[in-house]
């Protein structure tokens, strides 16, 4: 059984012509990271709040270790909240400016039930910010004080203080500079492999995906329109949209940017005489 299921998820938006998600299924294993790409409003980031749970879709299911969460009771919520957490965009706007260091990254700690002495709590907010790559002297200041990759850092501290399953990263790195970039990928590429975390890993950038993700799926309209593992849909792409996508984006290795083109011209369209 997979650790998340989603199945036929779809959500309309008042207002809006067509759906912004439409019958979107996929699953996610435990310890495993899959890549929904698409470009702007292609329905990647309401399917990441459809699956966390912070918005209701209109039709569809996802369930978590075979538990249904949509339409769940609120108890059933709050345990599913602290087993798939999730990483904002914008590392300036998801963090409480009037709160310290200490209290954005336990207060998960303290919700949850997990840590309610003082001390201890401290203790484990320190172990989980070296974690991320900070450590005690960042304790009591504030998210102004700091680096939009340190903020971002803090935000994925907050989220892995409560030791979830999954983590739903909605384009975390997107706002950052590209020598930042790498920083952080590298970071949740090694919280995934140590603390045996599932990625849903939201982007536009397919290098980037390619690079963290071990599946990709394809979001074109509000529809899932390709997946797999993602070396099939980077060489082999069988939908005209991810062909667009891939052709649109450079590929920063040398060896499988060359394998991509020669599988490429190795395929001849119908009708055509090679």
């Amino acid at each position: 059984m997979s650790l998340v299921e989603v199945q036929s998820l779809s959500k309309r938006f008042a207002g809006r012509d067509r759906l912004a998600v439409d019958d979107v299924s996929f699953t996610l294993e435990r310890g495993s990271a899959l890549g929904l790409v698409g470009e702007s409003g292609s329905g990647k980031s309401t399917t990441a709040r459809l699956v966390a749970g912070l918005i209701a879709p209109d039709a569809g299911s996802v369930t978590l270790d075979g538990q249904e969460i949509v339409g769940a009771s609120r108890g059933t919520l709050r345990s599913a909240r602290r087993t798939m957490q999730f990483v904002f965009q914008d590392p300036f706007a998801s963090l409480n400016p009037r709160m310290r260091v200490r209290d954005l990254v336990g207060e998960g700690l303290l919700v949850h039930g997990i840590e309610r002495d003082a001390r201890r709590r401290t203790d484990r907010v320190v172990g989980t910010l070296e974690s991320v790559g900070l450590d005690a002297s960042h304790l009591d200041r504030y998210p102004r004080s700091f680096s939009g990759g340190q903020r971002q850092r803090i935000a994925i501290a907050r989220a892995i203080a409560v030791r979830p399953s999954v983590l739903i990263c909605d384009e975390p790195v997107s706002s950052l500079d590209v020598s930042v970039q790498a920083q952080v990928l590298n970071l949740l590429a090694e919280l995934r492999e140590s603390l045996d975390l599932a990625l849903l890993f939201i982007a536009h950038d397919l290098a980037v995906v390619r690079y963290l993700c071990d599946r990709v799926a394809v979001m074109n309209s509000g529809r899932i329109v390709e997946q797999g593992p993602r070396d099939d849909v980077y060489l082999r792409p069988a939908h005209p949209y991810t062909r667009s996508l891939l052709e649109a984006v450079p590929i920063p290795d040398p060896a499988l940017e060359r394998s991509r083109r020669e599988a490429r011209a190795g395929q001849t369209p119908e009708g055509v005489t090679p």
